[in-house]
Parts: structure tokens; C-alpha cells; sequence
């Protein structure tokens, strides 16, 4: 596991720890600073769009000339949101698919699949946030 204790302006940091491809599951309570760790992740990677909680979508997909990043949000639908979309196959994509409430259930299945995976867990921590690293 690494830690990380950094402010917005301070992630730059992490991003060197973090991969360009694969699968991140992000964890945390609302609020927590998921969706904020994506845009600036995208800007770190050269993505211009705007980037948003895919919350009702499940889904947005970003390219540019040298990446691809699926942005998942599954609060609302959880993995059954996922299989029931026929998304689970975009995992097995050469990309960098970061995925929002990320849980046990969905870490069950990547498991079932070989598919490897890494978990960001964040929390408060006074006007920063705690960034704990898993892979």
C-alpha cells in the first residue's frame, strides 16, 4: 500500500505513482473527492473535455491522440448497472477505465475474470485528503 496526504494543487504527485492503463477502482463517501481526482487525472493525461460524474450515464468515454479513459460511475446501479449494460466488456479494452464507487462485489467479478485491478481509497484529512494506493 502507498499513502498519500496531498491538496488539489498537490496530486501531480500521485499521478506519478498512479498507471496510464487498466483498472482503478476509486473508493470513498460522498464527497469525498472522486469525480475531483478524475478531472484533474484527465488534465494530467492532456484530455481538454470536460469531465463529469458519469452518475446517470454509468458511463463517458474520453480520447485523445495518445490515451483512452472510460470514466465509470456506478453509485447508483452498482455492478448489476454494469453487466446489465454490456460494459464489463469495455474492461478487457487496452485503456485506462477508472471506475467510481468501485466495491467488493465488482472486485469479486474482476477477480473471476483475471482481470487485475487497483483500488484508490480516499478520505478527508483536514483541508486535504488521503489518497491510500492497492494494488
Amino acid at each position: 500500500m502507498k499513502e498519500f496526504i496531498l491538496a488539489k494543487d498537490e496530486l501531480e504527485i500521485l499521478f506519478e505513482a498512479l498507471p496510464k492503463d487498466g483498472l482503478v477502482l476509486l473508493r470513498g463517501d460522498l464527497a469525498s473527492g472522486k469525480t475531483t481526482l478524475v478531472q484533474e487525472w484527465m488534465k494530467n493525461l492532456n484530455f481538454n473535455q470536460n469531465v463529469n460524474s458519469p452518475t446517470f450515464s454509468i458511463m463517458q468515454q474520453y480520447k485523445n491522440k495518445n490515451n483512452c479513459v472510460y470514466h465509470y460511475d456506478i453509485y447508483n446501479c452498482g455492478i448489476e448497472g454494469i453487466l446489465k449494460n454490456g460494459l464489463i466488456e469495455n474492461f478487457f479494452e487496452d485503456a485506462l477505465h477508472i471506475i467510481e464507487w468501485g466495491d467488493e462485489n465488482l472486485e469479486n467479478i474482476l477477480s473471476k475474470m483475471s482481470l487485475k485491478y487497483m483500488c484508490i481509497d480516499i478520505e478527508f484529512c483536514n483541508d486535504k485528503r488521503k489518497y491510500k494506493i492497492y494494488e
